[in-house]
């Protein structure tokens, strides 16, 4: 994945607020999608990102892979990565 040229991001008191320059939309990511943008920022793909999470929080691996998939659905059907 990738973040496009024109997506803005800025960490603010533990939320992401996101700015698709495109579109002039807002979007915000509460702690734990802040945690996943900055595990894309690096560069992790799907995989790592879950493998980062499961080493951070107490959570079944299936429900992790279910909810870092829905995230990066909603995120590559909004414009804000790129797969």
């Amino acid at each position: 994945f990738s973040i496009p040229e024109a997506v803005l991001f800025q960490e603010v008191g533990g939320e992401t607020v996101l700015l698709d320059l495109d579109s002039e939309s807002y979007f915000g990511l509460v702690e734990i999608g802040t945690r996943i943008w900055m595990l894309l920022n690096e560069g992790r793909g799907q995989g790592g990102i879950v493998d980062a999470l499961l080493e951070e929080y107490e959570v079944e691996r299936d429900t992790l892979e279910a909810d870092v998939a829905e995230l990066l659905g909603n995120l590559l059907e909004a414009g804000l990565i790129k797969a």
